[in-house]
């Protein structure tokens, strides 16, 4: 069985070599040559001809080789085709000769020869995990465990699988040392220092972003085909299918690729996955595929409008830039309900959290922690952190799981030891100073419990992320985007359905061209599977769309 370094450091054979000549140039190189370095954008794929490259990285400060690559092996990890900075420096340690190749040229290999594009995907996939294994640092995210501002910068590093060092002022001398180095008070944090020691003092997602180079340049004069708004799996599975049949798609998200499911701690009845998979794993790898067809993913890029103006519709960011494309597909899903708390807002990201991924999991190891809500997303987090809690709290309104959750996680749940289902509940109050302590339950009986914690986790429902529309795209009384037959005579009646000449297609929402998938649809199965067939489906109405203009 292959070795992790045999996967990731393999040797091409004479034929990958040959079709990457055709599409790639040959040049000399001397001893010493930057091929490309840590932070540059946009650099080539190299494969190595004659003499030897040394890959280095200093996210520690200091120079450690990760490895040197001898002929026949090639540079590159996954940044080579999401477009973000490259976290490590290739030079040339001897003299030779290497066979460059850009972006576009390598996608086009990829797509072309199978057997190649099998071969770098997964040395590119598994090269990043050796990478943070053996120690590389990244960023330096400073701050306390019971600060939200911190919980919001540590999530959004995390679901962007960002390389980062959390040092916590609560329990970490050097977290302390760094900020008298820079001169900075413990009131200031958290702050972030960036792989080449920029420092960002409470930065919000966008200047994260930015630092570690995840924004995409967007020209506002390029009329995409198609623009996404939303990735997670219907938005994915829209971007896949798309960029592969050819057309130029663009990808935008608020906080990250995923959705969701991106933060679910495991899948287990997704189709082709006996094991199950993880959310950050489907979704890494759905990332990783529309990017080999050529989507541009970009986060975090805000949508706050949507404009239709003739053949083309304009979709709005945040910051007052605009992008324009022939169809747009809305792929939101949706937001967690609130729990209806006087508290609540005193203790988010201080306590009270919405998705149990590792970094959650890690601050409830021994603790108690509360849960509440009955369906699979909850399921799946009472799951998981029943592996690191010294009890798990779940709080139902009703009297049975089965209502709600899939009959395979409710035999999971049932059968743990450290879980303890409170039927009939619900929370009437929460405590803290600063940071959640307590969680005030109301039993079935009347009476009331009190639970000592640190972690309150919530998974109560949803409201679609579609806020933006208003106005402007027909939604439900619900805020769901209303789709194909379920839109009303009037509309259909309305002038732009009588100049598009035709009626509209089973996912196009009220404005034509427009279309709806997943959970921020009206009438859609809220599950992962339905959600990418949804984005699937809808690429194939656009095709149809952009034939009739």
């Amino acid at each position: 069985m292959a070795s992790d370094a045999d996967i990731a450091f393999p040797k091409l054979t004479d034929p990958h070599i040959a079709a990457l000549t055709r599409l790639g140039r040959a040049r000399e190189v001397a001893a010493g040559e930057v091929l490309f370095a840590e932070g540059d954008r946009d650099f080539c794929f190299f494969v190595v001809l004659e003499g030897l490259v040394e890959i280095v990285e200093h996210s520690s400060g200091e120079p450690r080789t990760v490895t040197v690559h001898e002929p026949r092996e090639f540079t590159g990890d996954v940044d080579m085709l999401s477009g973000r900075s490259a976290l490590v420096t290739a030079r040339m340690q001897t003299g030779g000769h290497v066979l460059a190749l850009g972006a576009e040229a390598l996608r086009k290999a990829v797509s072309e020869l199978p057997e190649l594009g099998e071969t770098l995907l997964k040395a590119f996939l598994t090269r990043r995990a050796l990478l943070i294994q053996e120690g590389f640092e990244g960023i330096k995210i400073i701050g306390s465990r019971f600060s939200p501002d911190a919980h919001r910068l540590r999530d959004f590093a995390n679901r962007n699988a960002i390389p980062f060092t959390w040092l916590d002022l609560e329990t970490d001398a050097q977290a302390e040392a760094l900020l008298r180095h820079f001169g900075i008070p413990a009131s200031a944090t958290p702050v972030v220092i960036g792989r080449q020691g920029q420092l960002l003092t409470n930065p919000t997602v966008a200047e994260l972003g930015h630092c570690v180079g995840l924004d995409a340049d967007l020209n506002p004069d390029d009329v995409y085909d198609l623009v996404v708004v939303g990735a997670g799996p219907a938005g994915l599975a829209a971007s896949v299918y798309a960029a592969s049949e050819g057309l130029r798609v663009v990808t935008l998200d608020a906080i990250a690729a995923g959705g969701q499911a991106g933060t679910s701690s495991r899948i287990e009845n997704y189709l082709g996955f006996p094991t199950g998979i993880s959310g950050a794993e489907l979704t890494a790898n759905a990332t990783l595929q529309a990017q080999k067809f050529g989507a541009s993913i970009t986060v975090p890029r805000t949508v706050v409008g949507l404009r239709a103006e003739g053949g083309e519709r304009t979709v709005v960011l945040e910051d007052g830039s605009t992008l324009r494309s022939r169809c747009v597909i809305v792929a939101t899903g949706v937001d967690y309900r609130r729990l209806d708390v006087q508290e609540l807002n005193d203790f988010r990201g201080t306590g009270v959290y919405y998705a149990a991924t590792d970094m959650e999991a890690r601050f409830c190891k021994g603790e108690d922690v509360v849960i509440v809500g009955g369906g699979n997303s909850a399921g799946q987090a009472i799951v998981y952190l029943s592996r690191y809690a010294r009890r798990v709290h779940v709080v139902l309104r009703a009297n049975d799981l089965a209502k709600s959750m899939s009959r395979y996680l409710i035999a999971r749940v049932e059968q743990l030891p450290n879980v303890q289902i409170h039927h009939n509940a619900q929370i009437t109050s929460l405590d803290g100073d600063g940071r959640l302590t307590c969680v005030r339950i109301r039993l079935a009986d009347g009476t009331e419990e009190s639970v000592a914690t640190t972690a309150l986790f919530l998974f109560i429902g949803a409201v679609p992320r579609t806020g933006w529309l208003r106005g402007g795209v027909h939604l439900d009384k619900h805020g769901f985007l209303v789709t194909g037959h379920a839109l009303t005579p009037e509309t259909l009646a309305s002038e732009r359905w009588r100049a598009a000449g035709r009626a509209p297609f089973f996912l196009e929402t009220s404005v034509p061209g427009v279309f709806g998938a997943g959970d921020a649809r009206s009438g859609s199965v809220k599950r992962v599977a339905s959600a990418v067939g949804e984005g699937s489906m809808a690429v194939s109405f656009v095709h149809a769309h952009i034939g009739s203009l």
